[in-house]
């Protein structure tokens, strides 16, 4: 079906036949079905590819997030049959089963479960995502909970260690190694990977032990282990982390790399610090899968979009993304690579630390205890004959100088740096000794960015109008009529948190040749950016009112994550 299904859906315009050739040629490499290739890079939305194939073959399609199926349906079809041929059993009429299938045109699954179960089989149409996560969560296995893991335990068979020096390795080895030590961390690990968390903090006090989620950019509490697990705890991660269990003076970085079946693997990038109390983990969680590198699905308004394509087009230049620790400057960086991964040019990374692989990309990890720091691979990569540099982060004036040269001797160089918003990174190129006329000549446009939580959309709910509010967070009192704002509610799809995922605000100031000019005269960060509005430039601020205007998000997220418009 997967070439039958492309080819249909290139002759009713729905996606195009190099996204449709793109897909196959993933297809080839990783395998998997057409349809959620298409889906996953961006070429057709999910409910658009259900609604088509409901046409094609002329069968309903239902959205499985609204039923509510009974374990006796769901006993007649075999977890495994389920898993084998991607179906779930919705609902039995008498003597038909209705089945649930992404791929209407699979005979043989249906002749399977017609001769498994003994019922006639009626088809309806649900997305692969949809029916992937009833599959988990009708058949998935109900695992113990926190507290049943913590009834494995007896006082007995652990004995209170103490912190000093005189630490024995082998009773860590030891108890790092029992059973329900490593059910618990297991555990806390998957969860996490279910919860959509970012960052895990397993944190020692003085009379507590405690774990906590970040998720998206919020840290949530979800156990408090037992004070006399915390040694056990924390030795079982450095172990699987390959680190040193006898140093607990000194930071160490590891990482951890889980096999999650189906092919699926799961990095976590661990950080190991020493504090008061004991030694306090971080695991970053590394997720290939849910990298978001579609660019027209990071959050850029239509014309911003277009004025950073423009500026990483270009042979050469310079391109910086600005902003803080995670806003997403790295998935920014991400996307516009991606869309430059071609045979034709050659592309070398510098970044600290390699967070994600990509192939056709030569990504060079730093290693600033043997000298090889972004200034130091920069030189390197200008002896490799390269079409396109991207340097993890300009920290300073070395770094700054050989990546402006670069751009200036024809060379496409991708970038970051800490400033506040995308006019005040002038000002920071100026100040690290770059001269101004070098900065207008090798500077494409400045990406600054924000994320702000995405309400989740089967809960959102109106929000009351507070004029003094939205005319507090900028908007014109001609616009307020116009406006209506979201608010959270909470539902089972966002584990009553009313938020689901996170969309980034952006600023792209392109370098017009007003603000060249300013630059050459010395202007300041406020005349150019008042220059720059003149010529189009949103600001984050204004980006942000735009995405709760649409009901993205809350005004409370926007106003704040992004500074007022002061000038």
């Amino acid at each position: 079906m997967s070439g039958r299904l492309g080819e249909l859906l290139v002759r009713e315009n729905l996606v195009s036949l190099q996204q449709l050739q793109k897909a196959q040629d993933e297809q080839r490499r990783n395998g998997g079905r057409i349809g959620s290739l298409l889906v996953k890079q961006g070429a057709i939305a999910e409910s658009d590819l259900t609604g088509f194939l409901s046409k094609q073959y002329g069968v309903p399609s239902i959205s499985l997030k609204d039923f509510e199926i009974s374990e006796d349906v769901i006993k007649l079809v075999p977890k495994q049959t389920a898993v084998k041929h991607g179906v779930v059993p919705v609902n039995r009429a008498g003597s038909s089963l209705i089945i649930a299938m992404s791929d209407p045109s699979n005979i043989l699954a249906l002749d399977d479960i017609k001769f498994s179960t003994g019922y006639n089989v009626e088809v309806v149409v649900a997305s692969e995502q949809a029916i992937r996560e009833a599959i988990d969560h009708y058949y998935g296995e109900k695992g113990p909970s926190y507290d049943e893991v913590m009834q494995g335990f007896e006082d007995a068979d652990f004995s209170v260690i103490e912190e000093g020096d005189g630490l024995d390795v082998l009773d860590l080895e030891k108890s790092a190694a029992e059973a329900p030590v490593v059910t618990l961390v297991n555990m806390i690990l998957l969860d996490a990977i279910k919860k959509g968390a970012s960052d895990i903090h397993v944190e020692p006090y003085e009379k507590e032990f405690r774990v906590r989620f970040r998720i998206d950019g919020v840290l949530y509490e979800v156990m408090k282990p037992p004070m006399r697990l915390r040694a056990a705890m924390i030795s079982r991660l450095k172990i699987m982390s390959h680190l040193d269990i006898s140093e607990r003076r000194l930071p160490q970085d590891g990482r951890i790399k889980l096999r999650l079946g189906k092919g699926k693997e799961m990095d976590f990038r661990v950080s190991v610090c020493p504090t008061l109390y004991g030694e306090k983990v971080v695991l970053r969680l590394l997720d290939k899968s849910n990298l978001q590198l579609d660019m027209t699905k990071l959050g850029f308004e239509e014309k911003q979009m277009k004025d950073f394509l423009e500026a990483i087009d270009r042979p050469y230049g310079m391109v910086l993304v600005t902003g803080p620790t995670g806003s997403g400057k790295t998935t920014t960086l991400y996307s516009a690579l991606q869309r430059l991964n071609e045979v034709a040019w050659n592309i070398s990374t510098a970044e600290d630390p390699v967070e994600f692989n990509f192939f056709g990309i030569n990504q060079v990890q730093m290693h600033e205890d043997i000298g090889l720091n972004f200034a130091a691979a920069l030189r390197s990569f200008l002896r490799q004959d390269p079409d396109i540099i991207m340097v993890g982060e300009i920290r300073d004036f070395e770094t700054a100088e050989i990546a402006v040269k670069a751009a200036l001797t024809g060379h496409l160089v991708l970038s970051t740096l800490h400033t506040n918003d995308a006019p005040g990174t002038i000002s920071r190129l100026l100040n690290m000794g770059i001269e101004p006329f070098l900065v207008t000549a090798s500077l494409n446009a400045v990406i600054a960015q924000r994320l702000c939580r995405r309400l989740c959309p089967d809960c959102k709910a109106p929000a009351p109008l507070d004029e003094q509010a939205l005319l507090d967070a900028g908007i014109a009192p001609d616009q307020i009529g116009s406006f209506q704002p979201f608010d959270k509610v909470g539902c089972k799809n966002c584990n009553d948190r009313g938020f689901k995922g996170r969309v980034a605000v952006y600023e792209v100031m392109p370098m017009w040749d007003g603000l060249k000019e300013l630059v050459i005269n010395g202007a300041s960060t406020a005349e150019l950016k008042q220059e720059a509005i003149r010529l189009g430039f949103q600001t984050l601020r204004m980006s942000a009112l735009n995405k709760v205007k649409e009901g993205t998000t809350t005004l409370a997220e926007a106003v704040g994550n992004t500074a007022p418009d002061r000038f």
